[in-house]
């Protein structure tokens, strides 16, 4: 056999360089481990056949080295058929690897049919050629977006990674948060029912507040019709004893008997009527006392509030000797009875006068003048359905600014340990939620204070 031909040493570096070609696109080391190594030393393997050719006299160009490459490189790429480029790189090189064989075969085996078909055999394989040139750029574009689909892939698992730890992230300090949150409003639950625990209790200094007002108030105004009883008592009983002492005598004067016993009846009538003032000023004492059971009853609200404009004065007295005022009422005999629940409007009288009676004492401890009558009066009428109150007092009055809070809970302008903040605000809401009326305040700072209570008649 004749040396190597230089077509023959071709056909080596061509089938090497195929090889190499897709051990770098195809990316054998990932896809087919196995083949990786031989891969690698693809060149050392064709320089010791290209040896072995000068040495044994291979000759290479015979259409069986030829076939020998193609389909052991067909193999390769049809093992990694699932990768797109692999598929369209085969497609590329089967018509070349085709028509090279063949034309090897017909060189050596059928030279006189190759000389007549070797213009013929050159064109298909330049168009071959050309073909695979075509399709191996157009794998190449493949291979390029399949790569950037895979970067697109990890940079999406990135993100989604990164959007997963957030999310943890934020499910941690969404629990924290949460329990903070549960903390507090445990904490908050708490204090409520403190801050009512202490509203009861300020509730009920409030009410004892006002009951101890009133009972100075009763202290004095019971004093009176006591001291009618036991005046009446005591001149009731020298009549009893003047009319038996005219009875023993022997002569009786039928027109004294019948004066005495007029004078005794008299004397009892007016020890009933007192005792019977005394009684309802403590009926009234026990009604504000007791707790409110919310039953409305006709009441004679022009009574009511004579009687709760004299227990606040005299409270105020019993603390004070040195204090006198002017009371002033202008009642409407046609106002009648009115449906309320009696302990708490009276505790709203009480409270208005209670407070009238302070600001009038105060004004009248800082008045420069001594020409200064402390007064303070209260008024009833009967106007559009519905019953008017007004109680009015020219003492110190309220600054503007304050005007709006004196109805919240827990505001006073009264020093401390004077008011606890309340009255206004339970007479508000004993008025407005408990009776459906209204109460409202006109004062000006200097001058006086003018509250108006509306109820429904």
């Amino acid at each position: 056999m004749s040396l190597p031909t230089p077509d023959g040493i071709g056909t080596v570096v061509l089938a090497t360089a195929a090889f190499q070609f897709a051990n770098r696109f195809l990316g054998i080391k990932t896809r087919l481990p196995a083949w990786e190594p031989h891969i690698k030393r693809i060149w050392a393997y064709a320089g010791v056949l290209i040896g072995l050719g000068f040495v044994l006299r291979l000759d290479f160009s015979t259409g069986w080295f030829a076939l020998a490459a193609g389909l052991l490189f067909s193999y390769m790429l049809w093992r990694v058929y699932d990768y797109r480029p692999a598929r369209t790189a085969l497609l590329a090189a089967a018509p070349f690897l085709l028509l090279t064989v063949v034309d090897n075969f017909m060189e050596h085996y059928a030279p006189a049919f190759y000389k007549t078909s070797d213009n013929f055999l050159d064109s298909a394989i330049g168009f071959s050629t050309i073909w695979a040139v075509t399709f191996l750029i157009i794998a190449n574009r493949q291979k390029k977006a399949l790569v950037e689909e895979e970067q697109q892939r990890l940079l999406e698992a990135e993100e989604r990674r990164k959007i997963e730890a957030k999310k943890q992230e934020l499910e941690y300090l969404v629990s924290e948060r949460t329990a903070e949150i549960m903390r507090q409003k445990e904490e908050l639950e708490h204090t409520v029912e403190e801050l009512k625990a202490t509203q009861t209790q300020l509730i009920q200094s409030e009410k004892m507040a006002s009951l101890g007002e009133l009972t100075a108030g009763i202290a004095h105004e019971i004093q009176n019709p006591l001291n009618f009883v036991n005046n009446f008592s005591e001149v009731s009983i020298e009549l009893i004893d003047e009319l038996a002492e005219e009875q023993r005598k022997a002569n009786r004067d039928a027109d004294l008997e019948a004066d005495l016993l007029n004078d005794l009846k008299q004397n009892l009538q007016k020890i009933t009527h007192h005792g019977g003032r005394a009684s309802s000023i403590v009926k009234g004492m026990l009604q504000h006392s007791r707790t409110s059971t919310g039953q409305r009853e006709p009441t004679d609200l022009n009574g009511l509030a004579d009687e709760y404009l004299r227990l606040a004065y005299h409270g105020l007295r019993a603390k004070d000797k040195t204090f006198n005022a002017q009371l002033k009422t202008d009642f409407d005999p046609a106002l009648g009875d009115i449906s309320m629940v009696p302990q708490d409007m009276g505790r709203v009288l009480l409270n208005l006068f209670t407070n009238a009676f302070y600001a009038v004492h105060k004004r009248q401890k800082q008045a420069a003048d001594s020409g200064y009558q402390p007064t303070v009066s209260v008024s009833t009428r009967c106007k559009d359905g519905e019953a008017v109150i007004v109680v009015s007092d020219n003492g110190v009055g309220i600054p503007d600014d304050l005007k709006r809070k004196i109805f919240q809970p827990f505001f006073t302008t009264k020093p401390t340990g004077e008011g606890t903040g309340l009255g206004l605000s339970l007479a508000y809401d004993i008025v407005v939620k408990g009776h459906t009326g209204t109460l409202t305040v006109d004062s000006t700072e200097g001058q006086g204070t003018t509250f108006t209570i509306t109820l429904p008649a």
